[in-house]
């Protein structure tokens, strides 16, 4: 569109995500790939919660949890999703709607290997989302597996990947007196062409 320049400018929705988590990483003082992540159960009720994003690919976005979470159930059986990433310092924020696929592969093994050996621990430990008679049940869980697992513990079966492939991605901005600036890049499938609309604030 001819009023698409400066932070909206591209050809890739992709690459413009890229650019502002970029550009929140040296502004945002905490988590700048934190997403909130929204969900539906199999009575159509929503869910959210914080997640962190750990990758935006050429044509996904890819977080990882506990498949045996509650919102490990909900994208199964729903197997769509959809976030909103906000930085408070940029004054902007991408929101993003679309299907989901499981990442439990060689690239969930790598992205578990990378994180501290006491969150991969934890991956073990916790049975997320399931009640928890108190802390001091989860820490002796946490000492069981480290005595089981040692050192180097595998990714868990149960842990890994989703990636989220869009039909939809909005970028906005916040604009005076509220007369904010909204694109929405929208396509019918992957192969189909990315459709962007100017929409009102």
């Amino acid at each position: 569109m001819a009023d698409r320049s400066g932070k909206f400018a591209g050809e890739d929705p992709f690459e413009i995500a890229r650019a502002w988590l970029a550009e929140a990483e040296k502004a945002e003082p905490n988590d700048p790939n934190a997403i909130a992540l929204s969900t539906v159960d199999t009575d159509g009720m929503p869910n959210a919660r914080m997640v962190l994003l750990k990758e935006i690919e050429a044509e996904a976005f890819v977080f990882y949890t506990n498949y045996q979470s509650a919102k490990a159930a909900e994208l199964d059986q729903a197997g769509k999703a959809a976030f909103v990433m906000h930085w408070k310092s940029l004054r902007r924020q991408i929101r993003v709607r679309g299907h989901i696929e499981k990442e439990d592969g060689p690239q969930a093994d790598a992205y578990y290997s990378s994180r501290s050996l006491k969150s991969r621990l934890g991956a073990w430990a916790s049975a997320q989302s399931q009640p928890l008679s108190s802390r001091a049940s989860l820490v002796a869980e946490v000492a069981r597996v480290t005595a089981e697992q040692g050192t180097s513990p595998a990714r868990p079966p149960f842990w890994g990947g989703y990636r989220i492939r869009p039909t939809e991605i909005e970028f906005w901005a916040d604009g005076a007196f509220r007369l904010h600036d909204r694109f929405r890049w929208r396509r019918h499938s992957e192969e189909s062409t990315w459709e962007i609309s100017r929409l009102n604030p």
